[in-house]
């Protein structure tokens, strides 16, 4: 089915009309790249789901789930958390408390990346951490940390490259996996350990409406992999909120395929996705 801008306008009004969830800035390309796969994987056309979304709303927040979920895994593009390790986050460690807000954190494993990292710098203790999706289900998933095994190998990887690996050295540092998480390869599970799971504060927050409900100031503000999916307007609404909720020289982390352009660029001195507040 092809999708017009009338087609995917009924869509977000009629789903505004029913919850809180309003992805009117959203990018028209991003929601109807979504909203199509949503349409061929439950065999519907438009006009059936929405009236299931009507009918049902825990099919309503299934089909949420399914257009807001982001791909994420434990330390995605490892290049940025070596930034993070050896260039960004050794500035804090002389301060009495570093904030760390992730923004659209979906299903939290960029959460427990950071805390991982964060244990292995000594800034674990001194560290308070919010994460916020607009996704409830995600959130949930993010709070009893466990995620899939075999669909995550590259998850270990990951782990090495930024934990083990040492600059300019063959060798690796002994780091077990088992010191921050379990695996269970019969359950196909890797559960993240008490002690992280315990540690953040996770919230249900709407980037569309950003002060709604206010979050704070912090030192360190991760949005990667989200705006990409908002349209100008929205991407520099959130950029203006952002700088507001930055302390002086703090700084915002983006994706990897993620710039800030717009007038509140002049407000950060960018070196690659990090976005350091002047």
């Amino acid at each position: 089915m092809i999708l017009t801008e009338e087609d995917i306008s009924t869509f977000v009004n009629t789903l505004k009309g029913l919850s809180l969830y309003d992805f009117t800035e959203y990018s028209f390309k991003s929601l109807t790249r979504r909203i199509s796969k949503v349409l061929a994987d439950h065999n519907l056309e438009l006009k059936a789901l929405l009236e299931l979304m009507k009918r049902d709303p825990e099919f309503r927040e299934s089909i949420v789930y399914e257009i807001t979920v982001n791909t994420t895994e434990l330390f995605r593009d490892p290049a940025v958390w070596q930034t993070l390790r050896y260039s960004i986050l050794p500035k804090f460690r002389n301060s009495n408390r570093l904030r760390i807000w992730h923004a659209g954190c979906s299903t939290g494993q960029e959460v427990y990346s950071m805390m991982i990292l964060l244990n292995e710098l000594g800034l674990f203790e001194k560290a308070e951490i919010v994460g916020t999706d607009i996704n409830a289900k995600a959130l949930e998933i993010a709070k009893r940390g466990v995620y899939n095994y075999r669909f995550n190998l590259n998850y270990l990887d990951n782990f090495d490259k930024v934990i083990k690996e040492i600059p300019g050295s063959k060798q690796l540092k002994e780091v077990p996996y088992s010191t921050y998480f379990s695996i269970d390869k019969i359950r196909d599970t890797i559960t993240m350990k008490e002690i992280l799971q315990k540690k953040p504060l996770f919230l249900w927050h709407n980037l569309v409406s950003p002060e709604d409900p206010p979050i704070g100031n912090f030192d360190l503000i991760l949005c990667r992999n989200v705006i990409i999916y908002f349209n100008f307007s929205l991407q520099n609404k959130l950029f203006k909120y952002f700088l507001n909720c930055l302390f002086d020289k703090g700084i915002l982390v983006l994706g990897a395929h993620e710039s800030m352009i717009g007038p509140y660029s002049d407000h950060f001195e960018k070196v690659d996705q990090i976005n350091i507040k002047k």
